[in-house]
């Protein structure tokens, strides 16, 4: 072990522990060791306090199998979460090239072979011929030629959530708390109770796309298991257009939110619902965008599954972990969960 005024490393003695199973062993120990920490301004351990701790050391054969079961699971989560960053910057991309850039517009219009622009673009001939090849002037400028302009509330539905201390749970069945906090974590551990029999409408599912407008703004599409919908939260939906469209035009005009919010003298800036009127959005034709529901629908439900099966994972590891380094599993056991 070697430390300095800020920070210790523990070198593991690889003939009596393995590397990462002491890693997983200190994790599961954060709440023990901060319950030791002292100090006002900056808590902290002192040397002599760390080499006190006393932890269960295995076999060293037993401690490489259960760093090899919580590190497959953890490099499992890393590349579904970096998956789920890749789908949603493919999906942004293609909506930035169609709604904002309008490159297949302005590509037609420049007279680029359709050719070029499929291969260019990742278009095939039949939804690129669906693209108009000019533009006319609107109240927001210069945009595709045919399409109209609309307010974000238009097309899709912003409910906000209810005051839910009215609503407290009562007996075993209750549903957590989605607020503003739990949107942020994209889960709901810790999260307050409410009552199961607030209005079908306000019960939030994975896959919705929730709009916290007050406080820290923040669109996301939800995966964190089913819930009761708090105020200061939008669900938003949507009868006549996909998921994809309104989610992502919410997200186009987050940045613009938060400069709103941000300038409110109130310690907890807000939008108002004008402002989802004021936020303009286009629409193509109903030819061109039910063409373009199989090119960028499909990485959005992708992005769902894939959280769900992060979400999963991680409930997994977080349930074998204290188990595994408590010796809860035998090495038989250990290996069916391998």
């Amino acid at each position: 072990m070697t430390c300095n005024q800020a920070s210790c490393a523990l070198i593991a003695d690889e003939s009596k522990s393995h590397f990462r199973y002491l890693y997983y062993l200190l994790l599961s120990q954060r709440s023990q060791i901060k319950s030791l920490s002292t100090g006002a301004a900056q808590q902290n351990l002192s040397a002599a306090q760390i080499k006190q701790f006393r932890l269960p050391f295995p076999s060293v054969g037993e401690q490489r199998a259960i760093a090899h079961i919580l590190g497959t699971l953890d490099d499992k989560i890393e590349l579904n979460r970096r998956m789920n960053e890749t789908l949603e910057a493919m999906a942004r991309a293609i909506f930035n090239s169609w709604f904002v850039d309008f490159d297949p517009v302005r590509a037609k219009a420049s007279g680029e072979p359709p050719e070029s622009i499929c291969r260019r673009l990742g278009l095939t001939p039949d939804v690129l011929a669906l693209f108009p090849d000019s533009f006319q002037d609107s109240e927001i400028g210069e945009i595709p030629a045919g399409w109209t302009v609309r307010c974000l509330d238009s097309i899709a539905d912003f409910l906000n959530g209810l005051a839910l201390q009215k609503y407290p749970a009562t007996g075993d069945e209750w549903l957590p708390v989605i607020k503003i906090a739990q949107l942020r974590a994209g889960h709901t551990l810790s999260a307050d109770r409410a009552n199961t029999e607030i209005p079908p409408a306000y019960v939030v599912e994975n896959g919705d796309v929730l709009f916290s407008w007050s406080g820290s703004l923040e669109v996301e599409i939800w995966c964190g298991g089913q819930g009761a919908l708090n105020q200061h939260l939008f669900k938003v939906t949507s009868a006549d257009y996909p998921k994809w469209f309104y989610f992502l035009w919410t997200r186009h005009h987050l940045q613009e939110f938060r400069d709103i919010a941000a300038n409110k003298a109130t310690t907890m800036g807000h939008i108002q619902r004008k402002h989802l009127t004021d936020a303009k959005v286009l629409c193509p034709d109903e030819k061109l965008m039910s063409s373009m529901e199989p090119i960028i629908g499909p990485l959005i439900s992708k992005l769902v599954s894939c959280r769900l099966e992060e979400n999963e994972l991680t409930a997994m590891r977080d349930t074998l972990l204290p188990r595994l380094l408590c010796g809860d599993l035998s090495i038989p056991e250990l290996e069916a969960v391998a």
